[in-house]
């Protein structure tokens, strides 16, 4: 049995086309484009790339992009006053502070300070509420795009038993939840889960969010699971490497022998992000202009 591979980057480049189409209808029925802020501070390598990355994604989608890059020893209350400013900006419909923030600096406070219609990463403590009561908001996008991958392959989710591995507020609470809405049983597994294999191996549906460089093993899953792969580790270079293999949370070799459906590492989970982040914005946009949200995202 070899699994099937779950391409996340072909859904989230059709995912892309489709908020570009509709972040052009937009523009003509709000008389603007979408706009998406997003504000770095410091210069940690990885969310340079990150920050760069959306940017270009955005102004592919048809939408604003404003880039506010500040640097490392900006004081909290400069970085609050930033937000509290572009929530009042009527061309900002979106608004994402890049994580990690430098340790001078309470994220949760930052993230507080963010208005809740337009924190478009879900982070916002009342997005994590209604999330949890089944009210309307914004999802974290990286689980709302692992719900998309599982619900494009398995169709309805209801009496699936699900295990998710990894218990942030980022990816495995809100994973949980979504799984939850969708009528999953499902079990949120961590670092102090007793015979945590065990626990796994009834799953039909694992998704890895623990940061563990290939910790599932194929003897960890019932045969013919769905696993959903979240991790992104860089394994120390081999003899003749100049850098380490990407590898997932998931021993991608072995698991691909018994899962019936597994997404790669790189080129599954990750491409999600940004084109969730995208349809968030644009879905941000229409209830800022006062426009039916959009259907088909």
């Amino acid at each position: 049995m070899s699994a099937d591979i779950i391409d996340g980057k072909a859904f989230a480049a059709k995912l892309r086309e489709r908020v570009g189409a509709v972040a052009a209808d937009f523009q003509t029925a709000a008389g603007r484009k979408a706009g998406l802020a997003v504000v770095l501070v410091g210069d940690d390598p990885a969310s340079q790339v990150y920050v760069r990355s959306k940017g270009k994604a955005t102004l592919a989608a048809n939408m604003d992009s404003f880039e506010h890059r500040l640097p490392d020893d900006t004081s909290q209350a400069a970085l609050v006053a930033l937000v509290e400013k572009l929530n009042a900006d009527e061309a900002v419909d979106g608004i994402l502070v890049q994580l990690p923030l430098p340790g001078h600096i309470d994220a949760q406070a930052v993230i507080a300070a963010i208005d809740p219609d337009k924190d478009v990463d879900g982070f916002h403590v009342i997005n994590a509420g209604r999330l949890a009561t089944g009210s309307t908001g914004f999802v974290p996008c990286t689980p709302l795009g692992c719900m998309m991958l599982l619900t494009d392959r398995l169709g309805d989710l209801s009496g699936l038993e699900a295990v998710v591995i990894g218990r942030s507020n980022i990816v495995g609470k809100p994973m949980a939840q979504l799984l939850l809405d969708a009528n999953a049983t499902v079990t949120i597994a961590h670092s102090r889960t007793k015979d945590l294999p065990a626990v796994v191996r009834r799953a039909d549906i694992v998704v890895a969010a623990v940061g563990r460089a290939e910790m599932v093993r194929d003897d960890w899953l019932k045969d013919g699971a769905t696993v959903i792969d979240v991790g992104i580790n860089r394994l120390a270079p081999a003899a003749g490497e100049e850098k380490g293999r990407l590898v997932g949370d998931v021993d991608f070799a072995g698991a691909s022998a018994r899962a019936g459906a597994i997404t790669p590492v790189p080129g599954g989970v990750g491409p999600m992000t940004i084109a969730v982040l995208l349809r968030n914005t644009l879905v941000a946009a229409h209830a800022h202009a006062g426009l039916d949200a959009p259907t088909d995202l």
